[in-house]
């Protein structure tokens, strides 16, 4: 079972934090002494400690350097980067609009052969069509507050960004929660282009569509949070402060296994194409 991505991201801030301690204890320091080196107060000391506020470099170096450990710092800056970068907020994504972050990362997508998607909110962005993203965009602007409302733009990104998965030496195998299908996040005429568009994509050779049935019983996971694997070596989770990304080797295996049981339980073929044919008359 995934841990929660939020609590991986704190985790390896604490490792960071507990070998810092570690040091100061090594050398024989009270918080207030390694305070007292280090020219700042001693609450500062236990806020890095405990992890509650992310050191910066010249913190940890200042640190090793009043426990005599000067050459624990550079490592120690190392894992502290890869914590934060683990934890990247929204509001900062979104800064220069929302058009800019779907060109954010192309490489990422250029070097992924397999794209596995589990989705249990909205149809997976590689699937998407103009109508359906700018629906889901816009109601992130909004929620988001965004200075910069470019989702119609940011759409258009989307849709050209998921051609991605039609070039050879790329696959997509995706699996959503029926109730994907129902959540009409845009107009009816948007929501039954983008569900009929899901019956043409899901025949393609180098895609694979699954549903999970609402009525599936009984389940071997519950619906879980929407989380993206870029082959074996990254994972990327949405939440609703921020996109957490997880490339430890023991996490990313969980998800996998996570993706497969849930794999297991979709349908597909003619079974997801009725679950879809369904949803697009509930429309009517």
């Amino acid at each position: 079972m995934p841990i929660s991505p939020s609590s991986s991201a704190q985790a390896a801030r604490e490792v960071v934090a507990h070998q810092l301690r570690d040091l100061r204890r090594t050398a024989g320091l009270t918080v207030v002494e390694l305070a007292g080196r280090c020219n700042w107060h001693h609450a500062k000391t236990s806020r890095i400690e405990n992890a509650k506020t992310a050191p910066t470099a010249t913190d940890i170096r200042l640190w090793c350097r009043a426990c005599g450990a000067v050459d624990e710092a550079e490592p120690l800056i190392a894992r502290s980067l890869h914590a934060e970068s683990l934890y990247t907020e929204w509001r900062a994504q979104v800064r220069s609009g929302l058009k800019a972050l779907q060109a954010s990362e192309p490489r990422l997508f250029q070097d992924t052969a397999l794209f596995r998607i589990y989705s249990s909110s909205l149809v997976p962005g590689l699937l998407q069509t103009e109508g359906y993203a700018a629906g889901v965009l816009g109601i992130s602007a909004r929620f988001r507050e965004v200075q910069i409302d470019d989702s119609a733009d940011a759409a258009r990104a989307r849709v050209n960004r998921s051609q991605i998965i039609h070039k050879p030496g790329h696959r997509l195998v995706a699996v959503i929660e029926e109730s994907v299908l129902h959540h009409q996040i845009c107009d009816a005429d948007a929501m039954a282009a983008q569900l009929g568009y899901l019956l043409t994509a899901g025949a393609l050779p180098q895609v694979s569509l699954g549903i999970v049935p609402m009525a599936a019983s009984p389940r071997d996971q519950w619906p879980r949070e929407t989380f993206h694997i870029y082959d074996d070596r990254l994972v990327s989770v949405g939440l609703v402060s921020a996109r957490v990304r997880i490339t430890e080797p023991s996490e990313i295996t969980l998800y996998l296994r996570a993706f497969e049981e849930l794999r297991g339980m979709a349908v597909y073929g003619a079974e997801a194409r009725a679950l879809i044919v369904k949803a697009v008359e509930a429309l009517r």
